[in-house]
């Protein structure tokens, strides 16, 4: 069963670990990305910073549907990690029935526009939460659990 999708170009970092985990009693992470998927360091690192009892699955965006359908059908808990927010448009655009997402974690670059605390869009971000919108996924901002929820949608509204 899926518990969240987020997104957060970190993955698998302490605000995921500490904070997200245990409210959703997740006992795997799916992380669907092709930069983790092929650097098995990066790999090790996220299965270290996992508590005993969590199962860590990381899939290429090619195998990503196949892998969320999976996680969707699966008895436990399953918080699926995505980095962008184009790979989860490629996600819905392959089949995944996505109601809502939650993007958390997308970091300061040169030429990012600043919509929360810890949200910045480059241009195809924007274009990519834009179509997941008009797909019908609710773009939902927070960092974390007990963060104030912030209407993606309306923040690009208000400040692109």
């Amino acid at each position: 069963m899926i518990a969240l999708t987020r997104i957060d170009d970190r993955l698998v970092h302490g605000q995921v670990v500490e904070g997200w985990l245990p409210v959703l009693r997740a006992k795997r992470i799916l992380v669907i990305s092709d930069a983790a998927a092929g650097d098995p360091t990066q790999a090790a690192l996220m299965r270290i910073a996992l508590p005993e009892g969590v199962s860590l699955d990381i899939r290429p965006v090619k195998d990503g549907a196949h892998a969320f359908r999976a996680a969707a059908a699966a008895p436990e808990r399953v918080l699926v990690l995505v980095s962008n927010p184009a790979d989860v448009l490629s996600l819905v655009r392959s089949g995944i029935e996505l109601l809502s997402v939650n993007v958390g974690g997308l970091h300061y670059a040169a030429g990012h526009v600043q919509l929360g605390k810890a949200i910045y869009l480059s241009r195809e971000d924007i274009d990519a939460l834009a179509a997941l919108s008009e797909l019908g996924v609710r773009l939902e901002g927070r960092a974390v659990p007990t963060d104030k929820t912030e209407d993606i949608l309306a923040l690009m509204e208000e400040k692109i």
